[in-house]
C-alpha cells in the first residue's frame, strides 16, 4: 500500500507545559529498559548525500519524485561513479548509527533503524531475492525454533518512485533491550527497495509508529510498541538522538539526566498513525522575536532532514550567508568554507510556547556534491511532498518524550556535544 498523509489538523485542544508528569500503572510489571544505538561493524562508509535524503523522504511518504529531486539524484549518483570512490566522514552524517534487535530462538542479532514515522517491523532475510541483497544480515525463520509462518499474510510498502518492498509474516519472539515479546509480526522482505539495497548496514526497520499505519494484509499487526507498551512502568519513549554520537531510546521511562529543565507535552495528532504534533511559530539566530507561523508535522526518527514550509525555509536561508537555492542539487546550499565564513544561525521551533533550538552547526548536513566550499543544508523545502517533517537534524537537539498513553509528546532541551 502507498502511505498516503493528508495535512495535520491538531484539535484546539492544549496541554500546558509540564514536568516529567507521567502516570504509572498501578498493577503494571514497572518494566524500563533502553536500547543504545551502536556502530555496526558492518558499515561499509556508504555515502549519504542531501540528494539522498530528500529522495528517502519522498519514498517513504509515497510521493511522487519531482523532476528537479529525480534530475539532481541521478547527477550526483553520476558524480560518484565518475570518481571511482569517495571518502567520506560517516560520524558527519550519522548514517552508521543503528539498534541491535535479537529475533527468533537462539537470537538472531540484526542491525535496525527505530523508525517513529513507521508501524512495520521488516527485515533483511534469506527469502530476499538474492539480487537485492547487499552484504546485510539475514534473518532466517527456518533455523528459529520459536517462528511461525502467519499464513495468508502479506506485507507491501509502495514507494513515490514505483519501488516497493514486500513480503510474507512470521511470529517470533523478539528481544529488545532484554524485553521479549514472544510473537511479534516480523515481516520478511522477499523484494526490498533500491534505497535500502544500497545501504548495506542497515537490516531493515523497527516501526515505532501507530499499529492503524502497519501494512499487513488482511490484517494489520499490532508494533513492538504497541505489544510491550503493557509491559512497562508507563506507556512511553524517551528519545535522546545524539549528533555524531551514539543516541538512546528509553522505554517505560523519562531519564532525568539526559535533559536539562522541564519537559513541555504538546497534543498528539495520531489519526493517521503518526507522531504528528504542531509548532506554533519559529524564530531565527538569538532573535527573541518569535514569527507566528501554525506548522503541523511529524516526528519522525527515519527521516534525516527538517522539512517545514517554503516561507520559513526562505526566511532562514534569508540570514545565511552566501546561501542559494541549487537547482542542480535542488535544494538550499551555503558557504561552509572553514577559514571565513560563521557558522549558519540556530533555527527554533516554537511548540506549546517552548522554543525546541537547534544549533546552526547542525544545519550543515553534507558537503555540496557540485560546488566547492558549499553544503548541502539541513533544513529544506517540504511544499512539493505535502507534509512538514521534524526530522532527526531537528531531533538531534532535544530530548523527546512520545507519550502513547496520555496522547501527547514532549520536548526538553539537553546538553549538546
Amino acid at each position: 500500500m502507498i502511505v498516503k498523509v493528508a495535512s495535520l489538523v491538531l484539535a484546539a485542544s492544549s496541554i500546558q507545559a509540564t514536568p516529567q508528569g507521567l502516570r504509572s500503572r498501578d498493577n503494571a510489571p514497572g518494566n524500563t529498559f533502553s536500547v543504545n544505538q551502536v556502530a555496526n561493524p558492518g558499515y561499509n562508509g556508504y555515502v549519504a548525500t542531501g540528494q539522498s535524503a530528500l529522495v528517502k523522504a519522498y519514498a517513504k511518504y509515497g510521493k511522487q519524485l519531482p523532476a528537479s529531486i529525480k534530475s539532481a539524484a541521478t547527477k550526483v549518483a553520476a558524480i560518484f561513479q565518475n570518481q571511482g570512490s569517495v571518502a567520506t566522514q560517516p560520524e558527519v552524517y550519522d548514517s552508521e548509527y543503528l539498534c541491535s534487535v535479537a529475533i527468533g530462538t537462539p537470537p538472531q542479532s540484526l542491525f535496525l533503524d527505530f523508525d517513529t514515522g513507521s508501524a512495520d517491523l521488516w527485515v533483511f532475510s534469506t527469502e530476499t531475492n538474492t539480487t537485492q541483497v547487499n552484504r546485510q544480515t539475514l534473518y532466517n525463520p527456518s533455523t528459529s525454533k520459536t517462528s511461525s509462518s502467519l499464513a495468508g499474510s502479506t506485507w507491501s510498502i509502495v514507494y513515490g518512485d514505483g519501488s516497493s518492498s514486500t513480503g510474507d509474516v512470521w511470529l517470533d519472539s523478539v528481544n529488545v533491550g532484554g524485553v521479549v515479546v514472544p510473537h511479534q509480526a516480523v515481516e520478511n522482505a522477499r523484494q526490498v527497495s533500491a534505497t535500502f539495497t544500497q545501504d548495506s548496514a542497515s537490516s531493515g526497520l523497527l516501526g515505532l509508529g501507530f499499529s492503524k499505519l502497519n501494512t499487513v494484509r488482511p490484517n494489520t499487526q499490532q508494533t513492538f510498541f504497541d505489544n510491550v507498551k503493557g509491559l512497562l512502568k508507563a506507556g512511553v519513549i524517551g528519545v535522546d538522538l545524539k549528533a555524531g554520537a551514539f543516541g538512546t531510546y528509553d522505554f517505560g521511562f523519562i531519564d532525568g539526566a539526559k535533559k536539562s529543565g522541564d519537559v513541555t507535552y504538546t497534543p498528539l495528532n495520531s489519526t493517521q498513525g503518526f507522531w504528528g504534533i504542531e509548532a506554533s511559530g519559529y524564530a531565527i539566530g538569538n532573535s527573541t522575536t518569535t514569527t507566528k507561523a501554525p506548522t503541523p508535522g511529524i516526528v519522525d526518527t527515519g527521516t534525516t532532514l527538517l522539512l517545514l514550509p517554503d516561507a520559513l525555509v526562505e526566511d532562514y536561508y534569508a540570514g545565511v550567508p552566501n546561501s542559494t537555492y541549487s537547482v542542480s542539487e535542488a535544494g538550499w546550499i551555503f558557504d561552509c568554507n572553514e577559514v571565513s565564513p560563521p557558522p549558519p544561525p540556530d533555527f527554533s521551533l516554537v511548540i506549546n510556547g517552548y522554543r525546541a533550538r537547534v544549533p546552526g552547526s547542525y544545519l550543515n548536513y553534507a558537503p555540496s556534491q557540485t560546488r566547492d566550499g558549499y553544503c548541502f543544508g539541513g533544513i529544506q523545502s517540504s511544499a512539493e511532498l505535502g507534509v512538514n517533517i521534524f526530522g532527526d537534524v531537528f531531533l538531534k537537539s532535544q530530548f523527546v518524550v512520545l507519550d502513547g498513553e496520555e496522547g501527547r509528546v514532549g520536548f526538553a532541551a539537553k546538553r549538546l556535544g
